[in-house]
């Protein structure tokens, strides 16, 4: 009976030490798919490393890595190791996908992008050739009859309460930093409702009230949106998911999502500075619509959780100064920031590096942390500085407080806003530390 071995790497913390944790929160959803679509003779075993320790005796035949932004650097060194020791090594998950070339470095093969096709071939080969291709790369057209994924290698494990399930995978953006865009190409692949719903009913009878849907804009096909959210009312569990800001300028569709469960929304709104976004070629999406929007979501029940880059090239010191404002006064429970960091593979690295704008080409500091270009208005070293100074002062118990435990809209859902402070304080012991917030 052959074993496959999968891994998710974590990460380095700034002491230089494997980030680890005592659960995983939000646990991924490709390995327990794979998983599903693994042929029954298989033996299967899967280490989440921040959770999980490496055990490179083991007796596995193939070894899979996955790869998820600046955790592609461990899984690069584990791949290293597991090569040492003469296993077969296999790596894939959009990072790699991203810099195939220096991928294959570390690895005997590459799963390049979606895995449905591709994955199947790739064990076959294994068993039948006991040989590899270098690169496995069959994209898919549709998003259909995937099987119901092995949740059971996730409750294994100690997580959180929710489950992920998947309902479309893409984005028809294509903003300049994104890596979702550099893989898709503003292509936007949905699952068929049913099959949704097939593997929310699964999530639901192992006992879990809530999930959250791995998607990145929901609303950008508003059709199946309140079809999904119709279908998901009648069974009553909680979620969360991804979406566009723009769905705070629907408040019968908000009402819709609501209804049907939905607790937190993570948005990316980058930027307070409209030549900030429109410079990523995220210029759809408009500043001076997020305080309104942002109080939308709020007022109809849904908590704001947020993504925002500092040192786009019309940031100065006042404006990132500023953003600690917006974040005040919007009363956002769950922020977050990154630098401006252009992804190798992404049309903002080839942009920097034809404007000769990168100060260093070493990957492995491309972290969201430390600046590596050149930015406008500021240096590097003091972009640096404000954006932990920003963190610093956003994680302060003074904002943590505003924005969680006093701030108006727990009075419509003191559980969830407890929830909230409970992630700040997780997310304060990682900025005391130096190191970006773990949202695993």
């Amino acid at each position: 009976m052959p074993k496959i071995l999968f891994i998710q790497p974590t990460q380095y913390g700034a002491d230089g030490k494997l980030c680890k944790q005592k659960k995983i929160f939000l646990p991924g959803l490709v390995f327990p798919l794979l998983a599903a679509m693994t042929p029954a003779h298989w033996e299967i075993e899967v280490i989440i490393e921040v959770v999980d320790n490496v055990d490179y005796d083991s007796d596995a035949d193939l070894i899979a890595i996955g790869t998820m932004g600046y955790a592609m650097f461990r899984g690069m060194e584990i791949a290293d190791e597991f090569r040492k020791r003469g296993k077969t090594v296999v790596m894939g998950g959009y990072m790699a996908s991203m810099v195939a070339e220096e991928s294959l470095k570390h690895a005997d093969s590459l799963v390049l992008g979606d895995a449905e096709i591709s994955y199947p071939l790739m064990l076959r080969d294994f068993e039948e050739k006991s040989k590899l291709e270098r690169i496995y790369d069959h994209p898919i057209s549709k998003l259909a009859d995937l099987p119901v994924p092995r949740y059971d290698l996730l409750t294994s494990k100690p997580i959180g309460n929710m489950l992920p399930v998947q309902a479309g995978r893409g984005c028809p953006n294509t903003c300049s930093f994104c890596s979702v865009a550099c893989m898709y190409k503003g292509r936007y692949l949905f699952r068929p409702v049913p099959e949704v719903i097939r593997d929310i009913k699964a999530v639901r009878a192992l006992g879990y009230k809530q999930f959250y849907l791995i998607d990145d804009n929901l609303v950008s096909n508003e059709t199946y949106l309140r079809e999904l959210c119709r279908e998901i009312e009648p069974l009553g569990l909680k979620w969360s998911t991804q979406c566009a800001l723009e769905i705070g300028d629907k408040p019968e569709l908000l009402a819709l999502v609501k209804r049907s469960g939905a607790q937190i929304m993570s948005f990316g709104i980058e930027s307070i500075t409209q030549a900030g976004l429109d410079k990523l070629n995220k210029g759809w999406l408009n500043v001076d619509d997020h305080k309104k929007r942002i109080a939308a979501i709020t007022k109809a029940g849904i908590m704001v959780s947020s993504e925002m880059i500092i040192g786009t090239d019309s940031d100065t010191e006042q404006s990132i100064k500023a953003t600690y404002d917006f974040i005040w006064e919007t009363r956002i429970p769950l922020p977050r920031f990154y630098i401006l960091t252009p992804t190798p593979g992404t049309d903002l690295y080839e942009e920097f590096l034809a404007e000769d704008r990168l100060i260093s080409t070493d990957w492995k500091m491309y972290d969201g942390t430390v600046c590596v270009y050149k930015p406008v208005n500021l240096s590097p070293e003091r972009l640096t500085e404000l954006f932990w100074e920003l963190y610093k002062r956003v994680y302060s118990w003074k904002s943590i407080l505003h924005r969680t435990l006093l701030n108006p809209a727990i009075w419509k859902s003191p559980r969830l806003y407890l929830f909230a402070f409970v992630v700040n304080l997780h997310y304060r012991s990682y900025v005391k530390k130096g190191n970006p917030p773990n949202i695993l």
